[in-house]
């Protein structure tokens, strides 16, 4: 690699520093809100507990998927899932965000970059199939283990990413357990 491409790729990384600082709605344990990178950090260790489970897939594809993600959100920050409106353009901004992002890479990042993402974000392979399942679950789990404000819906993670979750015995298996916390902690808040 020659000097301008680390250049580069160092410009990349410190823009992506950002998602550190990209605050989500999710609170943590002890009641702060989680960062993306953080979300990220969980996603892929969740990956590295279950990948032994899809031993057909491509491990090392599905945590670069489950790594740039999210990416785009080092410059457009995140949308709550409860906040999203259907037919928004919230992918094409956060592609145009993500192309942002790693315009300082060279070429070949920066495709490998996009061909991941667009791959992840039209769940168009089973490992994207799969970081998606696993993205919302991670977000589900969150929930149930955030000091969370009073009035948080709880509700909503009852249906929430079921369409990716629900497509997998194993995805369908840890949902189910993580429901049982939603659930308990919704009638323990009256938000059912």
């Amino acid at each position: 690699m020659k000097n301008i491409e680390i250049e580069g790729v160092l410009e990349f990384l410190r823009g992506a520093e950002q998602l550190k600082n990209t605050l989500r709605t999710a609170r943590t344990s002890n009641g702060r809100h989680e960062s993306t990178a953080e979300h990220t950090w969980r996603l892929c260790l969740m990956v590295m507990m279950f990948s032994e489970q899809y031993p057909h897939l491509d491990s090392l594809k599905l945590i670069k998927m489950c790594i740039i993600h999210d990416l785009g959100e080092a410059i457009g920050g995140d949308i709550a899932a409860i906040e999203q409106v259907e037919g928004s353009n919230k992918g094409e901004q956060e592609r145009l965000d993500l192309i942002t992002l790693i315009a300082p890479l060279p070429d070949k990042l920066q495709q490998d970059i996009l061909v991941l993402w667009d791959e992840y974000e039209n769940a168009s392979s089973e490992e994207a199939k799969l970081a998606k399942a696993l993205d919302k679950i991670e977000t589900l789990l969150q929930h149930t283990q955030g000091k969370n404000p009073d009035n948080f819906d709880y509700g909503f993670n009852l249906y929430y990413g079921r369409k990716y979750t629900d497509s997998d015995e194993l995805t369908a298996s840890v949902r189910a357990i993580i429901d049982k916390d939603t659930e308990s902690l919704a009638s323990a808040n009256n938000t059912l």
